[in-house]
């Protein structure tokens, strides 16, 4: 490694999916409280799968937050090192994006441009069947737990971060924590689960439409599998 290592701080996740968004909610916090210095890239890497090979590549070091689920105690945080990340991030998926930040490493790695060290910071979620939904309060709770052991594995390559004061303000404000928890729709407003009108009905049928719908071509859906 040279003497000042290209180090990326990443989290995957979908904010829409409640605890799922568990890595990104870390990345924006690390965004609006801490600076670090020029070699640190902190990234939100959302649900970019393969998009973000090009980052993995020209990283030294690499921290990994996400919702992984271990089989453990809800909000239990665990860290998995180096050649077990990837296995974790495939041995149990709950969302697409495990699958693809799975293939962003075994790419890099084919590559020939891989990280030397990789650390995954996971934490167990509560509750992902929650459409538009935060993260569960014992989730958010993580957090500054989570950051304190990425900086404490950063200060083994001679990386300090130093906290601001102020919070800065994200380059989307629409992605606030706070303002997305405040401005959620009502239950009655937005179906946080799926419409149980559709999820309750028999086969899932579509007729061919009429003459004087064919501009439109509407179909009637009935959802469960067969059409």
């Amino acid at each position: 490694m040279t003497s000042s290592p290209q180090i990326l701080l990443i989290g995957i996740g979908n904010l829409l999916w409640a605890d799922e968004g568990f890595g990104v909610r870390v990345i924006e916090h690390l965004q609006k409280h801490y600076r670090f210095p020029d070699n640190v890239t902190v990234l939100d890497g959302g649900t970019q799968g393969l998009y973000l090979v090009e980052h993995v590549q020209a990283a030294d070091v690499l921290v990994v937050f996400d919702a992984i689920d271990y089989g453990l105690p809800p909000a239990t945080l665990k860290c998995i090192e180096n050649d077990d990340v990837p296995n974790f991030l495939g041995a149990k998926k709950m969302s697409l994006h495990q699958t693809g930040f799975q293939e962003v490493l075994a790419t890099a790695q084919l590559l020939g441009q891989y990280p030397q060290h990789l650390l995954l910071i996971g934490v167990q979620p509560e509750e992902l069947d929650d459409y538009g939904g935060s993260l569960r309060e014992n989730i958010k709770a993580q957090i500054q737990p989570a950051i304190e052991t990425a900086l404490r594995y950063l200060q083994n390559v001679g990386v300090a971060a130093s906290r601001i004061d102020t919070a800065v303000e994200l380059n989307d404000p629409a992605l606030d924590m706070q303002r997305y928890e405040a401005e959620r729709p009502s239950p009655a407003q937005a179906c946080r689960i799926g419409d149980q009108r559709v999820l309750q009905t028999g086969v899932f049928t579509v007729r061919p439409p009429t003459p004087s719908e064919l501009p439109s071509l509407q179909v009637d859906v009935d959802y469960r599998g067969q059409y």
